[in-house]
Parts: C-alpha cells; structure tokens; sequence
C-alpha cells in the first residue's frame, strides 16, 4: 500500500502547477519511507491515513534538503544530493515548498492529528538548531545528545505513530512511547553505523558525523572510558578531516572499550520496550519494524 502514498505525494506536487517542482521532486531518492509504513501499519490504509502518511513523508523529506545544506552534504543515499546538483538556494526553497504543501494538505485532516504533526515539525527545527550549536565544540553531554536526537529525528516518528492511533481509535500514548523508542533507536543506530560501516556501505564518507563536529553517542561514551592523554587525543581530532589511520586509531579505541556493544545494547532496550508494549496491543506486524530498525547495515 507504500504505491498509494507514493501516488499521493505525487499528486500534490502535480497540484501545484509548477514543472520546475515536478522536476526537482522527481531528483529525490524516496528512501526507506519508514514513518508511512508505520502510519498505514497502525491506522490501516484508508484515504486519510495515506493522506497523513504522504504529508508526514514531504516534511521528512524537506527536512532531510535543509539537513544536507546545513551540513554542506553533497551525498544523499549514494547519489548526489540536491544541493549538490542545483545549488543550496533551490534545496532550500525546495524544503519550503514540501513544508508549507504539507502544512497546507494538513488542513484537512483531523485537526488533533494536524496539532501532533505540526508540533513535531517544531521540535525538529529547534533540534537541527540544536545539533548546529553542539557541533560547535566537542560535546561529551549524553543528555544534551539525547534532546537533540529526540528533537531532531525521534520527535516525527512519535508524532506518526500518534497520529496514526488517532485516526485508528487507539490509544495514542501507547503508540506515541512506540514511536519516540523507534525514532531514538534508529539515530543511535544511524550513529553507530557511521563508525563501523564503510563508505560504500554508507553511501557517505565513514565517520563524516565526527569530521562534521558531531559527538555522536560512541563517542561520547569512548570520551568518558579513555584516559586524559587518550581525551585529549581524541578532542584533538574533532571536526577535521580524519586522515586514515585516524579512523583506524578510533576504530580500535571503540573496541577497546567495548562501545560498540555499549551504545548497540542501548538502542536494543528502547527496542525491547517498544515490541512490550506492541506484544501486549496484538501489533505483531509493529514488533517486525522495531526489530528491523537495529538489524540493519544501513
């Protein structure tokens, strides 16, 4: 049922009458489209869960074209990204369009699923405001980590898996607790795979997240085992570009310490708890997504 959203998406870039939109939606790699799936999962797949899950899906999307000019990013999935290939200024204004489309279509959707969605939307713009200004230094704070990973990626797919028990009748607090675990796991994991995957695996530089400045959760777990030499070693290294025995000195630390199994052991609770509290709700298809979040190699 992915191919009704997807039909969805498609009709309302056509609804705004702009070829040059058509053109530029038609660049985008369509990824995983995992906050649809999990819609269409809980609410099933009438005409305004496909509707919710198509808007959810073009501000994912939007973000993700802010995301990679933020992060001078010039590989989206393997393939060029958009900024790459018609410069920040369209990606940007590209996102916009997404964005206030989506916001648009949300008006005619339940209005206390229009009020979970646009919060959400909220949240991720402080939290991409927020993973700017830690990457400014080397950040060895978890909880500062956390806010932004729930912010930035956790707080939409919560609000997907609320909204969709809304528009099922189901209760939506046990969704929403389903929803945060998944999005928090999938970052950590996103994290993880960033230091032990490689390029081509990634279809991204390995361990770009750190050359970026950001201390993603092995690192900060590998700041706080280390020794002072060992710290200062590492903080030294933050936000430049890793030469490769760099990558390798890391790689090594990781394992020295263990921090690998640490943070994988870490987003395997927040899993834990979210196929719980699926078992318990009779959602064996949702249990499926959540152990699918950290089996995964990309």
């Amino acid at each position: 049922m992915i191919e009704a959203v997807e039909r969805k998406i498609a009709q309302f870039i056509v609804d705004l009458d702009d070829q040059d939109t058509v053109v530029l939606y038609n660049k985008l790699p369509r990824g995983k489209r995992l906050r649809a799936k999990l819609i269409l999962k809980i609410a099933g797949e009438g005409i305004m869960a496909v509707k919710t899950a198509a808007i959810v899906e073009m501000i994912h999307a939007a973000s993700l074209l802010h995301d990679d000019v933020i992060d001078d990013a010039f590989v989206r999935r393997g393939d060029a990204s958009l900024n790459a290939l018609y410069g920040n200024k369209t990606a940007i204004m590209f996102g916009d369009v997404l964005y206030s489309k989506g916001f648009y279509e949300l008006n005619s959707i339940d209005r206390e699923v229009a009020k979970v969605i646009s919060n959400a939307v909220v949240q991720l713009s402080l939290g991409e405001r927020n993973d700017v200004l830690l990457s400014a230094y080397f950040n060895h704070d978890k909880e500062k980590y956390l806010k932004m990973i729930y912010q930035k990626t956790a707080s939409l797919m919560e609000a997907s898996a609320e909204a969709a028990a809304l528009l099922a009748g189901k209760p939506r607090e046990v969704y929403r607790t389903y929803g945060r675990n998944l999005g928090i796991a999938f970052q950590m994991i996103d994290d993880l795979l960033d230091v032990t995957q490689s390029a081509e695996q990634l279809g991204k530089p390995a361990m770009h997240d750190y050359e970026e400045g950001k201390a993603t959760l092995p690192f900060i777990y590998l700041y706080e085992a280390m020794n002072d030499e060992e710290k200062a070693a590492l903080s030294a290294l933050h936000a430049r570009v890793l030469k490769s025995e760099d990558q390798q000195w890391i790689a090594s630390m990781m394992q020295q310490y263990g921090i690998i199994e640490k943070c994988y052991a870490e987003a395997r609770l927040l899993i834990e708890e979210a196929i719980t509290l699926m078992q318990h709700a009779g959602e064996h298809s949702l249990e499926k997504i959540a152990r699918a979040m950290i089996e995964r190699s990309f």
